[in-house]
């Protein structure tokens, strides 16, 4: 007998992904262990993969092929993300490696050269371009296209810019830059990023110094119980905006720390993470790690480390967080659990909080699940009892909720305003002004207009990539395209019907800030979008920088609707209400109902009256009034009733199966063909509970970034036989010879609007 490595091996796709067993070399009898990254050899040309060990036992391995190389002396991942790799490819319908690698920090990958391989890390670097010394000394004898013009006159405004910024800001693609590097024109060069993620000049606190009230006192208590009963449990704490959560976040984990457990606080922002970061540095200081995306390879990397080491307990991140190599955990917070940021549309679709659900069942710990405006979901297991339900009605220090008034645009356009801004938010930011006293206004659009179109015909400029009008930026005088990124100068005739003749229409924060420049001259405004957050230090500057006072408005999208804490902010504007509404999913609703309740819940957080304006062309609609209210029971009460009505989640599951490719008439082809395979398998299956299938369907967005996408929809519940049944799908799908150009894959309770 000898020993078998059963491995995840890399490249592999879903329709034949199983474990891969191989013999392991007397050589690595004594060094390797489940979770170590090996190289393997692969396929009939023996091609080198990657793989990671999942199990090793004893057996006849006279039959296989032996592991080639170990690349880790020490295991990857622990025994238990190993079992929750098993989890996500059950659950999710990945691959087992691909299951494996979203637990794994970016960049942390096997080079395989000639006999030998090596963990490559990013190297911490940014790319920045200057002008070369030959072009300063001679800039005449250089030709430029008008592209590499665009750029050369950005450039001439900076000593250097990096790479990135300088081809959005031009509205061209990296490449072109490349190309004037090359012909000597530019030069590129690296700075170094500083690899520590936060500052060390944090104000220290001591956790005796956070005083809770009586509300939240009780709400401690009974949520820190569950430590001594050291089982599994989800506590769903609802508070009202304002109502100090926070505080309570921070007793939770000092308490589990202190009896030597460690702790995991999620967050769904990349934005809310240097203020929540910097209130829990000035209490636990470097013992906690940081895990987001906007950090570079190298950081993650580190950050990953010190958590393996043991050198950091706690751990504060986004998403992928989850994943964190924690041991003996004691408690996980997910704040703001309702948001959708936390459900991953990209392979392994793993939902965070079923996720989270099963770290706490394996350490037998506890789950927190904290929000002003829960997620329909969650509310509906703490009302069955599911969850228990822990409740905060008050705002910390007593604090009054802001006055909300509701502006009906419809007047204003009526009395000839064609602004962005009411009668009555124009007067009230600068009486804020007046009295030093700053103001938050969100826009849930970026760019300058929202849509530009052709006014002899109508039709919208779109993307040739995708299915969407494209976005006027004005920083760069280009359309822009949301989905797949595409750029492209203005148009001259219009493609449908040769018309040169276009209108813009809409409103996005670029205008808006050229408004409020206009009507408020001497006002410090800062803007906050995709667009003006570059770097991974771009939020905590500009955040801190509005804390300080640098700036009377903050103007932004939906990232500063939520979470964030400004004691001076007493005027709330929300320009556009309504976009949200009828964005063609059915929790429409609900996500507009929280971005106007959160949003409104950012002002008078010092104890001041505050005041928030709502501007919508539906002042009469249930959804605005209720969230103006702050009610979220009487908005889930008449959410539930629709959600039963209609059968959607919380009272079912919803997968969907998406195909897409390149050619329409092969994804129409190939959704027919799924269905007739749903059809076939459902007459031949006992299933015990109902199914209905709808589709195959157009997605709303029919084309992003050249492919066509289709979807078919199921109502089922999920369990381990219709789960079995949605993969078994997929496998006799990628048989078929319609499905050989397209792409499938099923997600579970995912996004159907999109």
């Amino acid at each position: 007998m000898n020993l078998i490595a059963d491995t995840a091996v890399s490249g592999t796709s879903y329709s034949f992904d199983m474990l891969f067993s191989y013999a392991v070399p007397e050589s690595m009898n004594s060094t390797l262990n489940e979770g170590c990254r090996v190289i393997v050899p692969f396929g009939r040309g023996n091609q080198k993969r990657t793989a990671v060990v999942m199990r090793i036992r004893e057996g006849d391995s006279s039959k296989l092929k032996y592991i080639e190389m170990q690349a880790d002396e020490k295991p990857v991942i622990s025994p238990e993300l190993i079992e929750l790799s098993f989890y996500l490819h059950d659950n999710t319908f990945c691959t087992y490696y691909d299951a494996v690698r979203t637990m794994l920090p970016s960049g942390y990958n096997i080079v395989i050269s000639g006999n030998s391989a090596r963990n490559s890390v990013g190297i911490e670097s940014l790319r920045m371009v200057k002008f070369s010394g030959e072009y300063l000394d001679n800039p005449e004898k250089f030709s430029l296209t008008p592209k590499q013009k665009a750029v050369a006159d950005m450039l001439e405004e900076s000593a250097s810019m990096p790479e990135r910024e300088l081809a959005y800001l031009c509205g061209v693609t990296v490449s072109v830059i490349k190309r004037m590097t090359e012909k000597n024109i530019l030069v590129s060069f690296e700075n170094e990023i500083y690899r520590e993620v936060y500052s060390s000049d944090t104000e220290k606190r001591n956790i005796n110094d956070v005083v809770l009230s009586a509300e939240q006192q009780k709400a401690f208590q009974e949520i820190s119980a569950n430590f001594i009963k050291k089982s599994p449990a989800c506590f769903l704490l609802h508070g009202v905006t304002g109502s100090g959560k926070t505080l309570i976040f921070e007793k939770l984990i000092n308490e589990a720390v202190s009896i030597g457990k460690t702790a995991l606080l999620l967050i769904p922002e990349i934005a809310l993470t240097p203020q929540i970061l910097q209130r829990f540095r000035s209490l636990f200081g470097k013992r906690i790690a940081v895990l987001h995306s906007g950090l570079s390879a190298g950081q993650r990397y580190d950050e990953h480390r010190r958590i393996k080491n043991g050198d950091a307990d706690i751990v504060i991140g986004t998403r992928s967080a989850v994943f964190a190599p924690l041991e003996n955990i004691g408690i996980i917070i997910m704040d703001e659990e309702g948001e959708r940021s936390y459900k991953s549309d990209c392979s392994p679709r793993y939902n965070t909080v079923d996720v989270a659900k099963q770290r706490c069942r394996y350490h037998n710990c506890t789950l927190v699940l904290a929000s002003a405006t829960p997620s329909i979901e969650s509310y509906y297991r703490a009302e069955r009892g599911i969850y228990k339900l822990v409740e905060l009605k008050e705002r910390y220090n007593n604090a009054p909720l802001p006055e909300v008034h509701i502006v009906d645009m419809n007047i204003e356009r009526s009395n000839g305003n064609r602004t962005g801004f009411s009668h009555v938010l124009s007067a009230e930011i600068q009486n804020n002004l007046d009295r030093g006293e700053q103001t938050v206004i969100l826009l849930n659009r970026r760019g300058y207009h929202t849509v530009m179109s052709c006014i002899d015909c109508g039709q919208p400029v779109y993307c040739p990539n995708c299915s969407a009008p494209m976005t006027y930026h004005k920083i760069n005088d280009k359309l822009m395209c949301h989905y797949c990124g595409y750029i492209s100068d203005m148009p001259e005739v219009c493609d449908k019907c040769g018309s040169a003749r276009f209108r813009m229409t809409g409103t996005g924060t670029q205008r808006v800030e050229e408004e409020l420049e206009m009507f408020f001259p001497s006002a410090r405004i800062l803007r906050m979008d995709a667009d003006t957050t570059f770097s991974r230090l771009s939020y905590e500057k500009s955040f801190k920088d509005f804390a300080d006072g640098k700036y009377d408005i903050m103007l932004g999208t939906q990232m500063i609707g939520k979470g964030l804490d400004f004691p001076n902010v007493t005027l709330v504007g929300v320009i556009s209400v309504d976009n949200s509404l009828y964005s063609g999913d059915f929790r429409s609703y609900e996500r507009t109902f929280s971005l106007i309740t959160q949003v409104v819940g950012r002002g008078g957080r010092d104890g001041r009256q505050s005041r928030a304006y709502l501007q919508t062309f539906m002042p009469d609609h249930y959804i605005i009034n209720l969230a103006s209210q702050q009610d979220y029971i009487s908005f889930y009460n008449e959410e539930i009733q629709i959600r039963r009505s209609t059968i959607f989640p919380p009272v079912c599951d919803l997968c969907v199966i998406g195909i897409s490719g390149t050619d329409e008439k092969k994804v129409i082809s190939a959704g027919n063909r799924i269905i007739s395979i749903i059809g076939s398998m459902l007459e031949n299956w006992n299933y015990k509970t109902p199914v209905k299938v709808t589709g195959p369907l157009k997605c709303s967005r029919l084309r992003i970034n050249g492919k066509f996408r289709h979807r078919i929809i199921i109502k089922c519940k999920n369990t381990i036989e219709i789960r079995e049944f949605i993969s078994n799908v997929i496998k006799k799908s990628a048989k078929c010879r319609e499905l050989s150009d397209v792409s499938v894959y099923a997600d579970m309770n995912g996004d159907i609007g999109i």
